[in-house]
């Protein structure tokens, strides 16, 4: 097992197996929209892919987490402009408390390596 930016409470990314678990990918700036809030995070998971040598081809799993379901039509906006045409993984997304009140979105990624 490997894990990446290891911290007092968790690891952005752990690969094992051949597998990459990403941790839940909040964006960086909080002032933004939906889209710019999506934009931020996926471009955060395609860093963390591309340091485990994979990309958004070979997601196996992405799990959307926002904070107002009013939300969903603009971060798909910015989703769909971002999957890999013919490579869209399993999604689930749901609305839940998100730990910061500035964040929209945060996504939580499992993909292959």
């Amino acid at each position: 097992m490997q894990r990446f930016d290891v911290g007092a409470r968790l690891s952005e990314m752990a690969i094992h197996n051949g597998t990459a678990y990403l941790a839940g990918q909040i964006p960086e700036d909080g002032s933004l929209d939906i889209q710019g809030q999506t934009r931020q995070v996926l471009a955060a998971i395609d860093a963390l892919l591309a340091r485990a040598g994979s990309d958004k081809s070979r997601i196996l799993m992405a799990q959307i987490f926002l904070a107002d379901l009013a939300d969903f039509e603009g971060m798909n906006q910015a989703w769909d402009a971002w999957v890999a045409p013919g490579n869209a993984p399993p999604r689930a997304t749901v609305q839940a408390a998100l730990a910061g009140k500035q964040w929209r979105l945060e996504i939580v990624v499992t993909a292959a390596v």
